[in-house]
């Protein structure tokens, strides 16, 4: 099969991505085997690519916001059938056993394993999935649509829960791409004021398209103070911003898995009268299946743009230098 991986992370704009031909993957005991019709292309694999993630293993394939058709079962595999259309996201596994696991925090789990950082991805014409750790894909998208809900859709609807905000309170989101955009959609939907505030001029244009109250560049500070904010954007320096934002008892959501160094905080005008930090770590499948319902409901639309497979380094390029507008996807063989 054709696939990209990760042998020598570096700078993007060296290609660190190596492209050619694997071994096709065998479907083992639970698990199923995915034709790939389309994978996103997360900021997660661009901190992968370039080793502010260290590869787990040499050589792993990235690539987790994957829907694919199933091709094969594995040994005791009864979940889907042949054909069935599958997506795959970014937790892989879990221990089931720990303390977290059982108590149905498994996003927390000591011995996770994720689809593109352990185990190969996406970024291929075939993979691996665990069935239970798959999603069935609602009609209501088409392939490119659902690619992004399987991470940046996930993360941003877990992140949105963990900023707190209240019923028909005010949301200001600091970055606005693939994550980002999907979160607004459900804050908007659900009679959240949204406040956007980013450094990308289509990024701007995307938000007022889609309902934003307010937008503004990333440093901007929002007409009212709001009630929750989220972090997507990966830069550290803008925690104090945002944290100067809030009102008083606001939460901030960190949603990135890797963050750039935060500046020495001011607690007075920073954190005093109950502000506080949240981070974002990964996400439960019970959260997956509650935002696939919810998507579906509104219904979301991701805004993406397409590549062939071939352009993987490119597409991670163009994240890096704020090229895209919403969610990137690498393009495989799409109904």
């Amino acid at each position: 099969m054709r696939a990209w991986w990760v042998e020598n992370p570096g700078p993007i704009a060296m290609n660190p991505l190596l492209g050619g031909d694997r071994p096709d993957p065998v479907p083992g005991p639970g698990e199923v085997l995915l034709k790939v019709l389309v994978c996103g292309v997360c900021r997660t694999d661009l901190h992968l690519a370039e080793g502010d993630l260290p590869p787990r293993r040499p050589g792993v394939i990235p690539g987790h916001e994957v829907v694919g058709e199933v091709a094969a079962l594995g040994e005791g595999s009864a979940r889907f059938r042949i054909g069935d259309r599958v997506g795959a996201a970014w937790l892989g596994a879990t221990c089931g056993s720990c303390r977290f696991c059982l108590e149905d925090q498994e996003n927390l789990c000591l011995t996770p394993r994720f689809t593109g950082w352990d185990l190969d991805g996406g970024y291929a014409e075939l993979m691996r999935v665990n069935e239970a750790y798959a999603y069935a894909i609602p009609d209501v998208f088409s392939d490119e649509q659902a690619a992004p809900l399987l991470c940046a859709g996930i993360i941003g609807y877990r992140a949105l829960r963990r900023a707190n905000v209240p019923k028909g309170g005010r949301l200001g989101i600091y970055g606005f791409g693939g994550s980002a955009h999907l979160a607004a959609q459900i804050a908007i939907f659900e009679g959240i004021e949204v406040y956007v505030m980013t450094r990308s001029e289509k990024a701007r244009q995307l938000a007022r398209g889609l309902g934003a109250s307010f937008v503004g560049d990333a440093r901007e500070e929002p007409p009212r103070a709001v009630d929750s904010a989220i972090l997507f954007a990966p830069a550290g320096d803008l925690v104090p911003v945002a944290l100067r934002a809030l009102e008083r008892g606001g939460t901030l959501a960190i949603a990135g898995i890797h963050l750039s160094d935060i500046p020495p905080l001011h607690y007075a005008e920073e954190l005093f009268n109950e502000r506080q930090v949240r981070s974002v770590t990964a996400n439960t499948r019970k959260d997956g299946q509650e935002f696939m319902q919810l998507a579906s409901r509104i219904p979301m639309r991701p805004t993406t743009t397409a590549y062939p497979l071939a352009e993987a380094n490119k597409a991670l390029l163009d994240l890096a230098e704020d090229r895209i507008t919403g969610a990137a996807v690498l393009q495989l063989g799409q109904h």
